[in-house]
């Protein structure tokens, strides 16, 4: 959380779920843990600080875009659930540091039903101790918050995503879902996004959306490269696209206004900020058709 120190994780905090320091990565910087550094979060290792503060040494603005991230996956997520969605698969969900798409929906519709995807077993276990304190469990008493679910998968593992008993015991695919992808794919340099996303869409009822964000080499390719480097070099492969390439993971939806554009552009609540040429990162939300 803003203000405090940076917190190293104890092994025995994840002790009930019986994982070494190696199968944690604790040694190892991790996306999620990089994610959560940028977002003043304590839930890091020193291997991930390292690379956060060299990749914010070269691009300061990485705070300001994890930030502008996670504001659209709050604005994306309130307009959904306005929209009648009562569904959410969030891939790639990262730690707990703010508030969580299951909170953010059912404030607005307590039934809302939420399925978290990540490979990080750290991200793993947080997101079940969270959803344990908050009773978030299928089968709660009728009239409670909505099922919510927490499955160990990645996102280049659609089928045994789609599969899991987890997923569909909460999930009706026959139904209009949301699926979020959100500064995932950019970790995942083969396939292209528009492949990586097929599987999801086919599985989708119509009236079902993607909600995808994305950095993006267009605006500030030197600091992007930069930063691709610097997680490059400790293991963790990294991609910027253009835009044309991120609007082919929306073909066969049908994108909602205002398309694919910066991240404070989609929809925003107020004022957008006067530094926009600093957010590199793309967002859209569309519709299957």
């Amino acid at each position: 959380m803003a203000g405090a120190g940076p917190r190293v994780l104890e092994v025995e905090q994840v002790a009930d779920d019986r994982r070494s320091p190696a199968v944690l990565g604790m040694h190892a910087a991790h996306p999620a843990r990089l994610y959560d550094y940028y977002l003043g979060g304590r839930d890091s290792f020193e291997a991930d600080r390292r690379v956060a503060e060299e990749a914010l040494a070269v691009a300061p603005e990485l705070r300001a875009i994890a930030a502008e991230n996670r504001a659209f996956l709050r604005r994306a997520v309130r307009h959904l659930v306005d929209a009648g969605i009562r569904q959410f698969l969030d891939i790639g969900t990262g730690l707990p540091t703010r508030r969580n798409v299951h909170e953010m929906a059912q404030e607005i519709a307590p039934e809302t039903r939420v399925v978290y995807v990540d490979n990080d077993p750290v991200v793993i276990v947080h997101a079940r101790a969270l959803l344990t304190a908050h009773r978030q469990v299928p089968g709660e008493e009728a009239g409670g918050p909505g099922p919510t679910a927490v499955v160990e998968a990645d996102v280049r593992e659609p089928e045994r995503i789609l599969a899991d008993p987890d997923v569909r015991g909460i999930i009706d695919f026959g139904r209009p879902l949301a699926i979020l992808i959100t500064s995932v794919l950019q970790f995942v340099p083969d396939p292209e996004p528009a492949t990586v996303v097929a599987p999801f869409r086919d599985a989708m009822a119509p009236g079902g959306h993607l909600v995808l964000s994305h950095p993006t080499q267009d605006l500030r390719a030197v600091q992007a490269a930069r930063v691709t480097g610097a997680y490059k070099r400790v293991g963790i492969p990294t991609v910027t696209r253009p835009k044309a390439e991120i609007e082919r993971a929306f073909e066969g939806f049908g994108l909602l206004d205002p398309g694919i554009v910066q991240l404070p552009l989609w929809r925003p609540d107020g004022p957008v900020t006067p530094d926009l040429d600093r957010i590199w990162m793309y967002g859209a939300v569309g519709r299957k058709l």
